[in-house]
């Protein structure tokens, strides 16, 4: 066996980190997507069964405490897209490095 057979990209563990980060982030985003499909539905449904009369005061108090936990939850996912990025941008600059040291190393 030589040398050849047994190389082992210096990037593929960034590569392999970078990777899993970004399935992660697609499965978060699925998710979020599916919670907005969601909200729409039951939006629908409450308008639809507000028609012709008046939502109850407890539904409205109900409604509100839910967009404002919503609206938390929503501030909570941003900040981790955008520790999320930061982190893509990171590795991302660390793949670059590493290939252009590999790239010198084999001139």
């Amino acid at each position: 066996m030589s040398d050849l057979d047994s190389y082992e990209r210096p990037d593929a563990v960034v590569l392999t980190k970078l990777e899993r980060l970004v399935e992660r982030l697609s499965d978060e985003v699925s998710q979020w997507r599916h919670r907005a499909l969601k909200a729409e539905s039951d939006l629908k449904a409450a308008k639809g069964k507000g028609k012709g009369k008046g939502a109850s005061g407890p539904e409205v108090l109900e409604a509100r405490q839910r967009v404002v936990d919503l609206e938390v939850e929503n501030q909570a996912l941003r900040q981790r897209i955008e520790a999320a990025k930061t982190k893509v941008q990171t590795m991302s600059g660390r793949l670059a490095f590493l290939e252009r040291a590999s790239e010198d190393g084999a001139a």
